[in-house]
Parts: C-alpha cells; structure tokens; sequence
C-alpha cells in the first residue's frame, strides 16, 4: 500500500502503518519544524509542501496518485480551543481542499483510492455546518448533507454517488496510551470491493478485531485524569492547544505510574512530580467534562477553592505506586487515597509541580522515544517548544495503526 500524507505534520501515518509495509509516497508540510523532521526520518520521500497545488499536479501526472490518501486538515478552525471559524478561516477550507485531491487521485486510476481523514469532534457542530460540507463534497453529492435532528452523531454513514463514506470519533485512551484524545475519523472510498463501514465498526454476533476497551462492572471505579502541565499562564506547553493532551491514569495503572511519578530534581534540592486535580463538590450526576462521574470514563476531576480556583494536588516521588494500588478490581484503577499506609502522607500541596517532558509527550502520542529531537537549526538538538507543538498537533499512533490494519484486513 502506498499513500499520500497531506497536513503531514510530524507523519504519525508512516510510524502506525511501517510494521504494515506500507510506505508514503509524498508528504505535503509547510511548517518548518515539521518539515525538518520528515526531512530527518524520511530523507527519500519528496514533500510537495501547499496541499493546494495537488490537484493539478497530480493530474499531470507530476505527482504519483497512490492507493490511499490520508490527512488532518488544520483543526484549529474547528477546535474548541480556537475561533471556530469553521470554513470561513482559510485553514477549515483546506478541508474542501483535501477533497479536491481525493477527487484528482480517483480521476487518473483504475482502482479508486481509499480516502482516510481526521479532525476533532468539534468540527460535527460548527454553525456553517462545515462537516456536511465535507461529506457532502467527498460523497459526491451536489449539496452539503444535513444532519438528521440538526446535529451530527459521533458514528454514522453515507453511501453517495461517488463514495461510501463512515465516520467515527474514537478516543487514543482505549488504544494503550495515557491520555484522552477524542477524535473523528473518516474512511472513504469508491471502490467496489470495500466497505468504510466494516472498517471503523464492530457488529454485534460477530467476533471482530475490535478497539482496546472493558465492559462495565457494578463496581467500576473511574480513573483520575491528570493535569500534569504547568508551563505557562495557560499550564501547558507553548503552542499545544488546550485539547492537545489530557493525561489519565490508564485502565493498567501500572505503566502510567511508572512514567507519571517520575523525580525530577533541581539544583535547588525542590523536587518536580506529577499532580492530579481532584473533584470537589464530590459526585454528580452531571454528564460534563470538569465534574460528575461516569461509569465507563472518568472526565477530568476538579478541586475547587473558595474562590473558585482548581487546587493540584502533589504526590511524593515513590508514593504513587503505594496508593491503593491492587485494592482494585484487575483492569481498574484503584481509589486513590490521601495516605500511604505509614502515616506519611501520600498528598500535598506544597510540592513544585513539573510538566511533561516532550519524551513523555511523545509517548503519550505513541511514537518512539526522542523522534521529534533532530538537529535544528545547527544545534545538534531541538528545543523543547517546537517538540511540544509538532506533538500537539499529530495523530496518535496506536488509532491510527488500529484504522490500518482494519483496513488491510477489509481489502484481503
């Protein structure tokens, strides 16, 4: 399989798909850090640069039309952590941009191409209705599609003129990474002999190759999302966006507390650890991020003060491995608790709070320890801002991986 990556960024595709054998067959990136990193890692595979001269090129036949075309359209348009322009921001109009190519890569094969796609969930309800937009010019239909009851689900499916069209909102949290990470993908294709559909959902009856996740017990407790950054006013990383990361203490608790409570020490003997906001007007039942519980996912837990400022709570290096760790059903996360057991306590507020090195960002995303840290700018290494950015904006690889061999498997 070979395929085209456009909005390439930092290239996720090309490390969820290599154990596959497939391989890219051009990049299309503008940033300049991004660039240097597929420059590094992919020194063989030309990068057009602006997605927008595709079309044209490829239907010159100056750029190779490939079995798949996959790309993350700038979210920034759609993000809750933006403007939310939609499509009357430049960067949302990339969207109909990629459809564009998509249309241009079917126009000179045999074989229609498959058409892969991601954004954030935000993009489902934007004013202008920019996601029917983008279904509607990637199914092949002559106007935007409306969704039914005004508001478009997280899974669904359209079978238009010119493509099958499914999309779904997956979450990097049931894949094996650390963190909450909701996102909408969406399969694509005209070709005959595959179906979209059969590759992002499971039936029931049918015993399938289904997403990580765990059935609902009677006695599920939920797990405490993490609010590790603290760099900046905003208390994450420069130019992550706030949605970007969302570290949880995972369903196996032990390989995130192994890399959450790691010590970090200064020269002035302070030590730098993790910290966790607790809930603090204990359970609701309300269904919102920042409060209340939910059987199958905890949101990210508050503790709020007089004022209404949210108070992170410290733990002690060590000491995490030690809070209630195997009191807990096998699969669940333990109730954390305030002391350890030898009348220390396990929690304070008067603790430096560390943020997450971009090592461990790029663990949160699935990619191999240091792949953003490259020579830059004739340093022998890059400088953490850019690495967090360029992680920020990626995919997380395991989803990915998860779509590709979903894929393969519905083409064999």
């Amino acid at each position: 399989m070979r395929f085209l990556s456009v909005c390439s960024g930092i290239e996720a595709a090309s490390v969820a798909w290599a154990p596959l054998g497939w391989k890219a067959s051009g990049f299309a990136e503008i940033e300049p850090f991004p660039c240097a990193v597929l420059a590094h890692h992919y020194p063989d595979v030309p990068n057009h640069g602006d997605m927008s001269l595709l079309p044209n090129k490829i239907r010159a036949g100056e750029v190779e039309a490939p079995d798949l075309l996959c790309g993350g359209t700038p979210c920034q348009a759609f993000s809750v952590a933006g403007l939310r322009q939609s499509l009357d921001d430049a960067r949302g109009n990339l969207t109909l941009t990629f459809c564009e190519i998509a249309d241009a890569i079917d126009s000179v094969r045999k074989q229609p191409a498959i058409i892969f796609w991601e954004n954030v969930p935000g993009v489902l309800n934007t004013k202008d209705n920019a996601f029917g937009c983008f279904l509607g010019a990637l199914a092949g239909e002559d106007d935007a599609l409306v969704a039914p009851g005004g508001r478009w689900a997280n899974a669904g499916f359209v079978d238009g003129p010119q493509r099958a069209v499914a999309w779904r909102v997956l979450d990097a949290q049931y894949f094996g990474v650390a963190q909450r990470r909701r996102r909408v993908f969406v399969i694509a294709s005209a070709r005959a002999d595959f179906d979209p559909a059969a590759v992002l959902f499971e039936f029931e009856g049918v015993r399938r190759d289904t997403a990580p996740s765990r059935e609902t017990g009677q006695k599920v407790a939920g797990t405490l999302a993490s609010s590790a950054f603290s760099g900046g006013a905003s208390g994450r990383p420069e130019g992550a966006a706030a949605e970007h990361f969302q570290p949880v203490i995972s369903h196996d608790p032990a390989p995130c507390l192994e890399t959450t409570s790691h010590d970090y020490s200064r020269a002035d003997g302070f030590t730098m650890v993790a910290s966790y906001a607790l809930q603090g007007a204990g359970h609701t039942s309300q269904n919102s991020q920042g409060s209340g519980w939910n059987e199958e996912v905890s949101f990210t837990l508050n503790r709020l003060d007089v004022h209404g400022v949210a108070q992170p709570i410290a733990f002690e290096p060590g000491k995490l491995k030690r809070l209630g760790y195997g009191d807990a059903e096998p699969g669940l996360s333990p109730t954390l608790r305030a002391d350890a057991g030898d009348n220390q306590l396990a929690v304070t507020q008067l603790m430096a709070v560390r943020r997450l090195t971009p090592v461990e960002c790029e663990r949160l995303q699935g990619f191999p320890d240091n792949y953003t840290n490259i020579p830059w700018r004739k340093q022998p290494e890059s400088p953490d801002g850019p690495r967090y950015k360029a992680l920020g904006n990626s995919w997380a690889v395991p989803v990915v991986q998860w779509i590709g061999e979903r894929i393969e498997r519905s083409l064999d």
